[in-house]
Formats: structure tokens, C-alpha cells, sequence
């Protein structure tokens, strides 16, 4: 057997030392990437909210804008929002045309008519009840005291002379307090209204007792003068 010499001996190999390096080059190559990452990520979040803030505070001009853009084009701008209101001045002034007045501002400007005079007189706690005075009381309104009178004069109803009385008393009121003439005066209203029942009893057979209304009305007649 012969020596080995040194020159053919066989390269040594790689040893696990090397080995070993190879990985753990790899991780921290990777890793560098990684942690260069995160500030990349949080530079993109804090740029994002910037443009939020922006978007939000360019909402009021945006509102502007697009009021204006519809009145160019001839689209109608809603009247209750400021840029509607604006719109529709500009188009009066461009038009020459003053606003049509709203129906209070009418009612204020229009003269108003002279209150008629009234007279009135009352009759309270008439004996007869309001129903059968309120048949007599529906012929006499819108006549003149002559025509009044006539009526009452030959309606064959016993509360036609209750009336009858009651017309009397407003003409006297309306020539001694007004000083108006009977042959100008008309009847404007007429009605009655119910008064208090008076309650009475009347005994009948087997013990029994039977309730009597004795009913009231207030009567009254308003007179003016004719237009």
C-alpha cells in the first residue's frame, strides 16, 4: 500500500457551518423587504385621509357649482334651497318683471268695504220652544220690515206674535239709537235658541207620575241697513 501524497488528497467538503449561512442570509435578505414595507403602508393610510378631509370640505362649493351648472342648462333649481331663490331673482331682473304679490300682500293692498250698521234686539225665556219659533223665524230673513210684518200678521202660530214684537223692538232701537229709517232696513238674521226646561210632574194612574217640559227659547232679530 502506498502513502497518499497531500497532492492527491481529496477536497474537503462543505461543512455544516456553510450550510447553515446560506438560510439564514436568505431570511435576512427577506426580512428587509418586509420591514421596508410597513412605512409604505402607513404613509398610504395618512395620504388617504387627506384627500377624505378635502372631499368634505369641498361639499359646500360642489353644492354652488351644480345649482349653477342646472341654471345654465336650463334645469329647474329647487325653490327652497338659497341657490333657488337666487335663480329666480336674477330671471325676474333679467326678464324686467317684478314678483308677482303673494294673496296676503292682495288682501292688505285691496280697500276694504265699509261695515254695514247692525241693530239687533232680543226677547229671552219665551215660552214656546225653540223648534217651533225657529218655522216662524225661517220666512223672515232677507225681507224688509214691511214684508216682516205682513208675514207675521197672517202666520197662524201663536210665537209669530212673540216675533212680531221682538221686530218691533229693533226698529224702535234702530231709529231712536242709530238713527236709520224703517224703510231702509232689512232683516240679516233671525234665529232662536234653546232655553231652559222647566220640569213639572202630573200624576197618573196606579201611582205613577208623569214628567211635563215646559220648554223656553231665546229669541233675536238682527236688522241693517240695505247696500
Amino acid at each position: 500500500m502506498s502513502a497518499e501524497t497531500p497532492d492527491e488528497q481529496t477536497p474537503d467538503t462543505p461543512t455544516g457551518d456553510a450550510s447553515a449561512e446560506k438560510p439564514a442570509k436568505a431570511k435576512a435578505a427577506n426580512a428587509k423587504p418586509a420591514a421596508e414595507k410597513k412605512p409604505a403602508a402607513e404613509k398610504k393610510t395618512a395620504a388617504d385621509k387627506k384627500p377624505a378631509a378635502k372631499k368634505a370640505a369641498a361639499k359646500e362649493p360642489a353644492a354652488g357649482k351644480k345649482a349653477a351648472e342646472e341654471k345654465d342648462a336650463g334645469q329647474p333649481v329647487a325653490a327652497s334651497s338659497p341657490e333657488g331663490e337666487k335663480a329666480a331673482a336674477s330671471k325676474t331682473e333679467k326678464a324686467g318683471k317684478t314678483p308677482a304679490p303673494s294673496a296676503k300682500a292682495k288682501a292688505k293692498a285691496a280697500p276694504k268695504a265699509p261695515r254695514r250698521r247692525t241693530v239687533s234686539a232680543r226677547a229671552r225665556y219665551v215660552r214656546t220652544s225653540a223648534r217651533k219659533a225657529r218655522m216662524v223665524c225661517g220666512h223672515l230673513r232677507g225681507k224688509t220690515v214691511q214684508e216682516a210684518r205682513a208675514i207675521l200678521a197672517f202666520t197662524p202660530r201663536e210665537v209669530a206674535r212673540d216675533w212680531s214684537k221682538l221686530l218691533e223692538s229693533a226698529v224702535a232701537n234702530a231709529e231712536s239709537n242709530h238713527e236709520l229709517l224703517e224703510d231702509d232696513l232689512i232683516v240679516r238674521e233671525a234665529y232662536a235658541d234653546e232655553g231652559p226646561t222647566i220640569k213639572r210632574f202630573r200624576p197618573r194612574a196606579m201611582g205613577r207620575a208623569t214628567p211635563i217640559r215646559k220648554r223656553t227659547s231665546h229669541l233675536t232679530i238682527t236688522l241693517t241697513p240695505r247696500p
